[in-house]
């Protein structure tokens, strides 16, 4: 069968893709008509504006500054609003909404329940309140016609002492939509190697785990989140390309690190958009995944925070077909990448790479076939009647 490399793939196949999304921070995903009515709600009054359109434009404005640190100073908005159960569910379920409108078919979306207990809720409701709204986004979802499956990760922040406590948390609700842990915040001076006793803990419980790391840190960060860690995937892992070089003549060597990372298949949580925005990229042509799936590391496609980046899977998905010339054949290698590497249980997994993801590019490959069919049929009738 003809590949569907000789077409160029558009914005509506995209759209139409199914896509997975393994890297989606909850804080991070939130309507801005959302935020305004939960500050309104709350009596939040810290909001640097109060029409969303402009709330929406001010978060992307300022996440462009280049320094993840600034980056992350934005969260401090979307967080104080996220402080009752109403809220959470409310957030929760439009993220599993939002998503599957997109046509993410599996997301695990990472929040830190340490960062919602400031009106009084517990860590144990802070998680329930998530798995409500995730349960109630994709009840609505269903009701749109659309399919997706929301797991939940809880994550530890780097720069506070709760990491252990978070993944004993993680590890409770892990039969209760709760799929795997990680920890997030600032890479520099908070190595992953300050919690190694929630690893350890969840290595002893046979527990699912990944770690933010190389992204504004190199190496090292990525060497302690496998080799002292144990990271199942790395969050980012863009600055392995710097165990990478590429000679004057093309030809590529990889150092004893990032041959270990491919040779493991280790997955990497890569968010094209994110990094641009936080300096660890300079542009989409230049990312580093353009090298690292040319040399099959096993690379994903995400999202990380959508309101600060201003995007979704589809966004993230038309920038690298406009800087790679992506085809559908490359969006379904990095989409079955993502639902090879979650965390749910293999036979699920597979089920879902081969009754919705394979299936689901398949149409799309067959509808281009039959309109390269109907575009020549003056050709097919002229060259039957050659042969009369």
């Amino acid at each position: 069968m003809q590949s569907q490399k000789t077409s160029t793939t558009t914005p509506d196949q995209i759209r139409r893709s199914p896509k997975v999304l393994l890297h989606d921070h909850l804080d991070g995903g939130l309507r801005p008509g959302t935020i305004v009515d939960l500050a309104r709600e709350t009596g939040y009054a810290g909001l640097p504006e109060s029409d969303p359109d402009k709330l929406g434009t001010w978060f992307r404005e300022a996440a462009d500054s280049g320094s993840l640190e600034r980056y992350l100073e934005t969260f401090a908005h979307t967080c104080a609003v996220m402080q009752t159960r109403q809220a959470l569910v409310r957030v929760a379920a439009e993220c599993a909404e939002d998503l599957a409108a997109d046509g993410v078919v599996y997301a695990e979306i990472r929040y830190a329940p340490e960062q919602h207990l400031e009106a009084g809720l517990t860590l144990e409701e802070v998680v329930e309140a998530v798995n409500e709204g995730f349960r109630e986004g994709e009840r609505r979802a269903r009701e749109d016609g659309n399919r997706i499956r929301v797991g939940a990760l809880l994550t530890a922040m780097r720069h506070a002492a709760r990491s252990l406590e978070i993944a004993e948390l993680a590890n409770r609700y892990r039969d209760m939509g709760v799929v795997g842990f990680d920890i997030a915040g600032a890479e520099a001076g908070f190595p992953p190697t300050r919690h190694l006793d929630a690893f350890e803990y969840l290595k002893r419980e046979n527990n699912h785990f990944t770690i933010h790391a190389g992204e504004a840190f190199g190496l090292p960060s990525i060497w302690q989140a496998l080799q002292w860690c144990g990271a199942d995937r790395l969050g980012h892992g863009v600055r392995i390309i710097d165990d990478i070089q590429v000679a004057e003549d093309g030809t590529v060597k990889l150092g004893p690190l990032a041959s270990y990372v491919r040779d493991k298949r280790i997955p990497l949580e890569m968010c094209p958009t994110s990094n641009l925005q936080t300096a660890a990229a300079v542009s989409y042509a230049e990312h580093p995944i353009g090298l690292l799936r040319r040399l099959h590391f096993r690379v994903t496609v995400n999202t990380d925070n959508r309101l600060m980046s201003g995007t979704s899977m589809s966004r993230e998905f038309e920038h690298l077909v406009e800087a790679f010339d992506y085809t559908l054949d490359d969006l379904q290698w990095f989409t079955v990448n993502a639902m090879k590497s979650a965390f749910i249980p293999f036979d699920e997994r597979l089920a879902m790479i081969n009754d919705v993801i394979k299936p689901g590019y398949a149409e799309l490959k067959a509808e281009w076939l039959f309109q390269q069919t109907i575009a020549t049929p003056a050709l097919a009738s002229g060259s039957a009647a050659s042969q009369d």
